[in-house]
């Protein structure tokens, strides 16, 4: 334990190794399957709204409508913002320095957060379009897309 002198309090510090499941839900969890066993993204379309949700969700944030409704979108987008990473932490997926975008799927409403690799990331511009790359090897997990890359750049 460690006091910090200023304001007295007690700072406890604990190493240990944990591992942590969760469960994806029934929404969350065809999503995954579908880019897994069939390489499709998948969406949900609000039935009032008619917005579609790229990751799927339950309900609709503008009418807060229960969904239901997959729709299959496209694998290419377009990228709306992104940021370079430098540092490197133990739990990135990759190693830096590498690009998290967001991409708005061609037939979607909202952004998926991912890599895009396969460009230099200076030459990453917002607007760029972009389209998912799958892992031969796929388990189930949002990395079963292995990243986006650029419509015509190859690395």
């Amino acid at each position: 334990m460690v006091k910090d002198a200023k304001e007295e309090i007690l700072i406890g510090e604990r190493n240990f190794d944990s591992i942590f499941n969760y469960d994806a839900g029934a929404t969350r969890s065809r999503f995954l399957t579908e880019i897994r066993d069939n390489r499709k993204i998948m969406g949900i379309r609000c039935p009032d709204c008619n917005l579609v949700y790229v990751p799927p969700r339950s309900v609709c944030l503008k009418c807060f409508g229960n969904l239901s409704d997959f729709v299959e979108v496209g694998q290419a987008g377009t990228l709306t913002t992104y940021s370079i990473v430098y540092r490197s932490e133990p739990f990135y997926p990759v190693e830096p320095p590498f690009v998290y975008g967001i991409i708005q799927l061609d037939g979607a409403d909202t952004g998926l957060v991912h890599l895009i690799s396969g460009v230099d990331p200076q030459k990453v511009t917002i607007g760029m379009r972009v389209r998912a790359v799958f892992n031969e090897k796929r388990i189930g997990s949002i990395f079963d897309i292995k990243h986006f890359k650029p419509i015509g750049g190859e690395r």
